[in-house]
């Protein structure tokens, strides 16, 4: 990947030379206000998918205020138009980016019916799409190759568990692990980062944050990231949940259900269980089982 150079020192001089304040910069790229100050203090680098409205922000062309050498390959191009790469989604009509992920890290191409949407997005050639494709499947062969050549260099294969993961890290790494990997194993610590604060619109939860829960250090997260990170590897939030939480949520369901099914019908209709009850579908399903049963009731009644 020919990623583009960020020089802090040229993005604040130029900054500073367009007679524009952090803030007003932050507001134009859609990060919070210390975003900038902390790309130019060198704590923090932008995503490169920020880059295309942080160069108009500070009125220069992205190509002069951070150059790239060589040619781009896709993520390249994706970057340069500003998207994340959840957001292919919606532009080539799919549930996921699925096709996206597995064409920029060199798994497989994209079908012939993605290409022209993704060029028209990109703004560019479907032919300097595709030209731009091959680049990314090269890149992932000689990475391979590199790899098998190399001793002792070839990653160890995941340890198959023997039972399901149950904390919260054990159950990050499956998934990401399992579910979520490309050729060159699961993403990194800064991608899944970057696309939980795209997915959120927010800055919730570094590099290091992630690095953190993936590793157990910390079972400290904020809501708001689970249902970016369960929203992101398509699986349910309740996922992420403790055992013990989802087992109290079935038993809830269960003791309803068997209230039902005795006849107390009346208190169970509707009824709301609170911070710790079922998920609206799964109460709106158990209200249509207890009419239904209410139903045959009365008719065995009369």
């Amino acid at each position: 990947m020919s990623a583009r150079h960020f020089d802090r020192h040229r993005a604040r001089a130029v900054r500073r030379a367009a007679e524009r304040s952090q803030s007003d910069v932050a507001a134009e790229v859609g990060v919070g206000n210390s975003a900038v100050a902390n790309w130019e203090s060198g704590h923090t680098s932008p995503d490169p998918e920020k880059l295309p409205a942080y160069a108009a922000a500070l009125r220069s062309s992205l190509d002069d205020l951070f150059p790239r050498e060589g040619l781009p390959d896709l993520a390249d191009l994706r970057c340069d138009a500003g998207l994340y790469r959840y957001e292919t989604a919606e532009v080539i009509g799919t549930k996921s980016a699925g096709p996206v992920t597995g064409a920029e890290r060199g798994d497989r191409r994209l079908k012939d019916m993605y290409v022209p949407l993704l060029a028209k997005k990109y703004g560019v050639s479907e032919v300097e799409l595709r030209r731009a494709q091959d680049r990314s499947m090269a890149a992932a062969e000689t990475r391979k190759s590199n790899t098998a050549a190399e001793p002792g260099s070839q990653k160890p294969a995941v340890e198959r568990r023997s039972g399901p993961p149950e904390s919260l890290a054990e159950k990050i790494t499956e998934i990401l692990q399992r579910s979520y990997p490309g050729p060159d194993g699961p993403p990194s610590d800064a991608e899944m980062a970057a696309e939980v604060n795209a997915r959120a619109g927010a800055d919730l939860i570094t590099a290091g944050d992630f690095e953190d829960l993936r590793t157990g250090a910390t079972d400290t997260v904020l809501p708001a990231v689970l249902d970016a990170l369960a929203d992101i590897v398509g699986v349910s939030r309740m996922y992420f949940e403790a055992d013990e939480a989802v087992a109290a949520q079935v038993y809830e369901g269960l003791r309803l259900l068997a209230a039902a099914k005795q006849g107390a019908v009346g208190r169970v209709r509707a009824r709301g269980l609170g911070a710790q009850g079922l998920p609206p579908e799964a109460m709106a399903l158990i209200n249509e089982l207890v009419a239904e049963m209410a139903e045959k009731q009365e008719n065995v009644d009369g």
